[in-house]
């Protein structure tokens, strides 16, 4: 059970941007970031596996006294077993994880973000966390690089959310912030409606201006582990594409072919 939790895993299938940065990662590393990154699957998949909102905070929940069962070494999960000695071999913090959490249960309550800052900070407490401790997986503690990274992090929840924007608005998930949804005159339930997802384009154009503002610059992205800014450059990439396509997500998802995200990866290992 314990084996189907290390690299490749269902959190880094192949073909996937998560599989080509944990893919080219130091060898040692590769089965504890795909791990970590099995953690964030597990609790964000409650969201889409999960109707009930009651249901989906006891699981939830479940997760976060799992991870303290983790923490003083009694894990019941197979997941958890592979996790334990990895946070005391990196020496993890735990807040991240619990920032994780917390942004699916704003999700669950479904409270959305009202202006610029929550939203930043709810895409910091998603992939940024996750990003921090990919990052301190390598070793690195130094306050500006974690910083960096929880940036970048933020960067890569924001392409995310604009790449799957269709079916999250379907679903009456948050996309957007409060504020940017008044300023078109529309409401995030009324971007639920066919007629009314005329609109997306528009808004997606906005998010990806706001996206490209939270990049980091460059030079301070490419101190950074591949794992990171490998995966940032793929969604780099990604955004591109979705920007040409004039947005029109409303009822597609486009992606990457995994070829191209085969060689933005490789070429970021080789920087």
């Amino acid at each position: 059970m314990r084996e189907q939790w290390l690299f490749p895993n269902r959190a880094t299938p192949a073909g996937s941007s998560a599989y080509y940065s944990v893919r080219f990662a130091p060898a040692r590393l590769r089965n504890d970031l795909a791990a970590l990154l099995a953690w964030r699957q597990q609790v964000r998949a409650i969201l889409d596996e999960v109707s009930d909102p009651g249901v989906a905070r006891l699981k939830l929940q479940w997760w976060r006294e799992e991870l303290e069962r983790t923490r003083s070494g009694e894990p019941r999960h197979p997941l958890s077993q592979v996790l334990q000695p990895l946070l005391k071999h990196h020496r993890l913090p735990v807040q991240p994880f619990h920032q994780m959490a917390d942004g699916v249960e704003a999700e669950i309550q479904r409270r959305r973000p009202a202006d610029e800052p929550e939203f930043d900070d709810a895409c910091d407490r998603d992939q940024g966390a996750m990003f921090e401790l990919l990052t301190r997986c390598h070793g690195v503690d130094n306050a500006d690089e974690l910083g960096t990274a929880r940036r970048l992090g933020g960067y890569c929840a924001r392409v995310y959310l604009i790449r799957d924007s269709g079916a999250l608005v379907r679903n009456g998930r948050s996309v957007f912030r409060t504020d940017l949804l008044r300023e078109h005159g529309l409401s995030a339930e009324a971007l639920t409606q066919r007629d009314r997802r005329e609109k997306l384009p528009e808004l997606l154009a906005a998010a990806a201006r706001e996206a490209q503002a939270v990049l980091p610059p460059l030079e301070q992205v490419s101190r950074l582990p591949v794992c990171t800014c490998g995966r940032a450059a793929v969604l780099c990439a990604l955004l591109g594409e979705l920007e040409r396509s004039g947005f029109d997500l409303g009822d597609r998802r486009i992606g990457l072919t995994p070829l191209r995200k085969l060689w933005i990866a490789w070429r970021e290992s080789r920087r």
